[in-house]
């Protein structure tokens, strides 16, 4: 057995209850003076009935209330009706505060959870984020975490209430009427056989309506994100019903675990009906034909704790199918916070000296098989300060090798080195501090043009953010908005152009002032004049700082120090543009290719 499974299913529980103690326990300390209160008002009407209705001699003879109050029947009535609405209104008072430290405990918890979980997410390497998909997080982020808290603050108000309510049920029971009391033990295995049949079934259920909500998250993310492109391809009809099967399904699996919760109701009014009626006729039976001293208010008082009992069986029956699910839903999050992060952080708290990046005989496989390489023995040295360009067919792995160089993720073999030191000695926000990256499918935040930018650097000053606009020939569109950059952004950015979007990507990555700046085919979308433009402010604008450019049109790279051409994984050769195209077959067959078809369209204009 593993140590996980030893530390059992609540092993991340404990330290996301930390700083709610004395909520906690306050729920308990008004749960238990809340219950006890209960309990004493069938007693007081049972006082009420024998004493102040029907003035049984017998209670007359027994009670501890004095014969002058007894003596006057609506005093004694009134009196006594008092006091049970004294102890009514202080139960409701326990109540509530039980309730509301209840709820902050719970809610403090929830929140606790989902932090943990988000931090663990952020900790997350791209290895890690495979494992899960994005609308599966968000399911456990969200719908997991509300189950759990859910059930936490049920648990705070069942656990001790129900068994206290039930223990001193009983007790008083068995203190009216012992061999009427008899009836209640029959009610507790019974339900227990049931509820452990109904948990058994609904395990796996809970599992399965999950597994739909994350088919249904999935669905939803898909269709906003796309939009456009369901618009474009006229698939709305298409998504529509397959969104409405998906959402059939997950009603299905839903309805299929909710029977089990609509099935204690029932059970518990069979269970409580049947109790009552039989304490009432063997107690009737005993008042009206057998006179053996049981008065009518203690029957009344029976049938009161008869019902006070059941219902806290119930309430455990509830939190017993309630746990059932939450198990499933911790599971799932146990799932996320138990991931073992691949790529650990380094000891040395070092800063990135310089730019340089060293590649030694690196291979790297996605799947960790060696069989299966998406980067094979890459030999590599960029100097700091020098661009580089990065050329190759679509999966030659050109950005599987400058994602290597932040650790995004870790070679399978073979060292990279920043700054003269191996990547995996450093810090991951030390080494990630001294690289920029504007990735292929980067994305833009909600918010203002200036809060963007600020990701790169949070205390950048808007002179600071003109400059890294003017490199990125983003100052030509966000001068003419009207709030310049205060202009508010929609979600990744789509109140703007694809160029316009790359062109803040970058102004947002040059802001960083990074020793490192890599360009993952981030100028896909802007014209030949605008990527001219770029090419020329980062070489006059940022000459200390090493810049990697991958691009698909070699016009982007050909400036460039040098250019490395990727082909099958492996690096087929590196050289300026003059001696590419005097050695490499591969190289120069793009270029051809390239400047035919930008010949072609002009010969036939």
């Amino acid at each position: 057995m593993n140590e996980k499974k030893k530390k059992g299913i609540f092993r991340h529980i404990g330290k996301n209850i930390k700083g709610y103690g004395t909520a906690t326990g306050l729920t308990m300390l008004f749960g238990c003076m809340e219950v006890m209160l209960e309990v004493l008002i069938p007693m007081l009407m049972s006082v009420i009935v024998d004493g102040g209705l029907y003035r049984e001699e017998e209670f007359m003879l027994k009670s501890f209330f004095s014969a002058e109050l007894i003596a006057n029947r609506n005093r004694f009535v009134i009196t006594v009706g008092l006091i049970m609405v004294c102890v009514a209104i202080v139960s409701m008072m326990c109540g509530l505060l039980a309730a509301k430290f209840g709820a902050v405990a719970s809610q403090g918890f929830a929140k606790k959870l989902r932090s943990s979980l988000l931090e663990k997410i952020q900790s997350f390497s791209f290895a890690n984020t495979d494992h899960f998909s994005t609308s599966s997080l968000i399911t456990r982020a969200t719908t997991d975490v509300n189950t759990m808290r859910m059930t936490a603050l049920q648990l705070l108000r069942t656990l001790m209430r129900s068994p206290i309510m039930i223990v001193m049920s009983t007790v008083m029971a068995f203190t009216i009427a012992p061999h009427l009391a008899v009836v209640f033990l029959f009610c507790i295995p019974l339900l227990a056989i049931i509820l452990a049949v109904l948990m058994k079934i609904g395990q796996p259920r809970f599992k399965r309506m999950l597994k739909k909500m994350d088919s249904m998250n999935k669905a939803v993310q898909e269709n906003l994100v796309n939009s456009r492109v369901v618009k474009a391809y006229v698939r709305g009809d298409y998504e529509s019903e397959r969104f409405r099967e998906t959402a059939e399904d997950l009603r299905n699996a839903q309805l299929a675990s909710s029977r089990l919760f609509t099935m204690t109701g029932p059970i518990q009014m069979v269970i409580m009906w049947g109790c009552t009626i039989i304490i009432l006729f063997l107690g009737g039976r005993e008042i009206i034909f057998e006179n053996t001293g049981l008065l009518t208010g203690e029957l009344v008082s029976m049938v009161s704790y008869t019902t006070q009992a059941v219902s806290s069986l119930t309430m455990l029956s509830w939190l017993v199918m309630s746990l059932s699910r939450a198990q499933a839903s911790l599971n799932r999050i146990n799932e996320v916070l138990d991931e073992e992060i691949d790529i650990a952080d380094g000891s040395s708290d070092a800063e990135v000296a310089n730019g340089s990046v060293d590649f030694e005989n690196v291979c790297f496989s996605y799947s960790g098989d060696a069989e299966k390489l998406a980067l094979a023995n890459i030999s590599l040295h960029i100097n700091s300060g020098e661009t580089l360009g990065v050329i190759g067919g679509t999966g030659e792995g050109k950005s599987t090798l400058v994602n290597l160089i932040p650790r995004f993720y870790d070679a399978l073999s073979g060292t990279v080195k920043v700054g003269g030191k191996d990547v995996r000695e450093y810090k991951l926000e030390k080494l990630r501090s001294g690289v920029s990256m504007v990735l292929q499918n980067g994305s833009l935040f909600s918010g203002t043009i200036a809060d963007n930018l600020r990701w790169g650097d949070p205390n950048a000053t808007l002179e600071q953010m003109k400059e890294a606009c003017y490199i990125a020939c983003a100052d030509e569109f966000i001068d003419n908005f009207k709030d310049g950059y205060e202009t508010m952004l929609e979600q990744d950015g789509a109140n703007l152009s694809g160029g316009q979007r790359q062109r803040l990507r970058i102004a947002r990555a040059i802001v960083k002032h990074p020793k490192i700046l890599i360009l993952d085919d981030s100028t896909s979308a802007c014209d030949m004049t605008t990527d001219e433009h770029i090419r020329r402010a980062l070489r006059t604008s940022m000459p200390g700082t090493t810049k990697i450019i991958i691009a698909q049109r070699i016009a982007s790279i050909m400036t460039c120090d040098r250019i490395a051409v990727l082909d099958e994984g492996k690096l087929s050769d590196i050289g300026t543009h003059d001696e590419l195209m005097a050695r490499s077959t591969i190289y120069r067959d793009v270029y051809e290719s390239q400047m035919r078809e930008e010949e072609e369209p002009n010969a036939k204009s």
